[in-house]
Formats: C-alpha cells, sequence, structure tokens
C-alpha cells in the first residue's frame, strides 16, 4: 500500500512540474531581432531603444525586441535576404537599398524631389508613400513606417565642391544602387558601389576619395577623422524604412501585428524629431572638428539639377508613369500647404 502511495504521490508531483514547465514555456516571449547599420549612439540606435521599449510595454514584456546595430547581422542588403526567407524578423535600413527588389522604392532616389522635410513627411506618410510601401509585400517583406535618414550631403578628400565641374573624377562611394550611381557618374564622379559597413575602411585607406550621407551619418560614424571637405547639396532626401519579414510577420495574432505597427509609429515620431534636432547640432560639430564645409550654391544646385534630368526620366520609366505622376502631385500638393 505505502509502494501505491509514494508511486501515486511521484505521479502527482511529476505531473505538476510538467504543467509548470509547460506554463513557463508558454509565457516565455517572443524574440524578435531588430537589425540596424548605425552605431548605438546613432539617431538609428536611439529610435531603435524607443520600439524595443515600446513593445515591450505594449505587449506585457511579451514580445521582447533585441536591436542589434553596427551591421552586425550584416548589410541592408544582406539583411533583407534574411527577412525574406525568414531567418530575420525586423529591420531598418535605406529604402535606396530596396530598390533591386522592388523597384517603385527608386521613386524616392529622384535627386532634388523635396525641398525640406514637411513635403517628405506628407508624401511618405500619405497614400502614395503607403503605395510605394505595400508593393513589398509582393517580395516578402511587409514595411511599417518611413524613418528619416534626411537629405544627403557631399565629402571628399580632393577639393572643396563648389561647382559641377569639381564633381570630375572623385571616387566617390554610392550605394548599391542604381540611380545613385547613374546620378553620380552624370555629374561626373567615379561612383564606387559599396555596403555602409565597408565605408570607413574604404575611406580611410583612399580606396574612395568620398561619400555622401546626411550630416548625423558623417558624424555618428566617425567621417571627419578620414574626409576634409564637406559640401551642403542637399541632393536628396534618404528615407530609412522600418521592415518586416512577411513569413515571420503573417504568422504573428492582429494584436501582435498592432502592437509592432503603434510602436513603428512612435518610433518614427521620435526618431524624425530627433534626427532634425541632431542636424543642425551635427554640422556645427563636424566644423568644429576640422572639415571645411562650403555651401553649394543654387545657381550651382540648379545645374545639377538640370544635368540630372535625364536620370529623373529614366526614374520615371522605371517606376512608371502613372506613380511618378502620382508622386509629383503629392509634392506640389504639399508644397502648396493644401
Amino acid at each position: 500500500m505505502k509502494f501505491r502511495q509514494l508511486a501515486l504521490t511521484a505521479a502527482i508531483t511529476l505531473a505538476t512540474l510538467g504543467a509548470g514547465i509547460a506554463q513557463a514555456q508558454d509565457i516565455k516571449p517572443r524574440l524578435i531581432r531588430f537589425g540596424y547599420g548605425l552605431n548605438e549612439v546613432s539617431n538609428q540606435g536611439r529610435a531603435a531603444k524607443v520600439f524595443t521599449d515600446e513593445v515591450a510595454k505594449a505587449s506585457g514584456n511579451k514580445m521582447k525586441v533585441r536591436a542589434i546595430g553596427a551591421a552586425a547581422l550584416g548589410s541592408d542588403v544582406q539583411m533583407q535576404q534574411a527577412l525574406i526567407g525568414g531567418a530575420q524578423e525586423m529591420m531598418v535600413g535605406s529604402t535606396a537599398t530596396l530598390v533591386g527588389i522592388t523597384k517603385e522604392m527608386a521613386i524616392w532616389d529622384t535627386p532634388f524631389l523635396f525641398n525640406n522635410a514637411k513635403e517628405a513627411d506628407a508624401v511618405l506618410d500619405g497614400p502614395v508613400g503607403q503605395k510605394v510601401m505595400d508593393k513589398l509585400q509582393e517580395k516578402g517583406l511587409v514595411g511599417l513606417v518611413y524613418w528619416e535618414n534626411g537629405f544627403r550631403n557631399l565629402t571628399n578628400n580632393k577639393r572643396a565642391v563648389t561647382k559641377l565641374e569639381d564633381m570630375d573624377g572623385i571616387k566617390l562611394r554610392v550605394m548599391q544602387n542604381n540611380v545613385f550611381i547613374d546620378s553620380f557618374k552624370t555629374l561626373g564622379a567615379n561612383a564606387v558601389p559599396l555596403p555602409f559597413s565597408e565605408l570607413f575602411t574604404a575611406l580611410e585607406t583612399k580606396t574612395v576619395d568620398g561619400q555622401e550621407n546626411p550630416y548625423n551619418t558623417i558624424l555618428s560614424s566617425k567621417f571627419y577623422e578620414v574626409q576634409k571637405y564637406l559640401t551642403v547639396t542637399n541632393h536628396v532626401y534618404s528615407p530609412w524604412i522600418v521592415l518586416v519579414s512577411k513569413k515571420w510577420w503573417d504568422g504573428l495574432s492582429k494584436d501582435e501585428q498592432k502592437v509592432l505597427l503603434d510602436a513603428a509609429k512612435k518610433s518614427r515620431d521620435f526618431e524624425r524629431q530627433d534626427t532634425r534636432a541632431e542636424a543642425d547640432k551635427a554640422l556645427a560639430d563636424l566644423r568644429s572638428k576640422g572639415m571645411q564645409v562650403n555651401e553649394l550654391s543654387p545657381a550651382e544646385a540648379g545645374r545639377m539639377r538640370d544635368k540630372l534630368g535625364a536620370i529623373n526620366a529614366s526614374i520615371a520609366a522605371n517606376v512608371g508613369e502613372g506613380l511618378w505622376k502620382e508622386v509629383q502631385g503629392a509634392v506640389a500638393q504639399a508644397r502648396g500647404g493644401k
């Protein structure tokens, strides 16, 4: 009898332990790897933390974002492929590196498309911005929101660029994107496509003479250590985009999807404000660190714009005349304040 009682007690104990283990497994948080290219102290890193905190808060810690910066999960292109394959959950990166996947993304590479950030916000957050973003789903990606990288400006080690002709022969690193490659070739530079993760070393070893990025990125990536001249060109407004693996996204509940989308919107609002507040300070910091800064005159900017007319025509042909007209119409509406 005692043996049967002991056996029964042992069985109950094992069942209780099993239930406890199963319950612990049930409440294990959903882990989300969120990759980005810049370092932790950059505007990307700060916004990634906001996103991480918002997801934890809104999900009651049932969803846990692990933000991984400094391109530790690979370049934008490598992370995009990981998302498509379902090997990584989320990332934020440049829209420009998506053009090889979704051709419509090339619309945001149009030189001198926006005059200011207000216009960019209105278009990117409006119907046409969403339309372009939704095209990603056909390729295995889900776009949540656009963050701001900012207006791109030119740095190099050869000479101050004060006129169009000064671009001649400069070996300029550009993103792995045909619009950027063709644009800078048209302007006379020797365009060299390289992943961002390889850029500092390429500048340091003089594999390339220069690059183009917003002030914030130039500062946070310490390009001032290996670049002498900075020319304020504002030649392209450069968005970042928060992406999710569609394979992974489709396995989430509607509530989980809402948590991520709402958190992404909060991170977007923070990131844009943070990036813009930092931009003017970043330029002043770059001056104080020894960079020689000059601003391209409106006349020379106009010459560059005119020179790139054929690039605009090729973008329109590539993305489709319908989308090109929609975007131009949205920009005109934003510009008119309607």
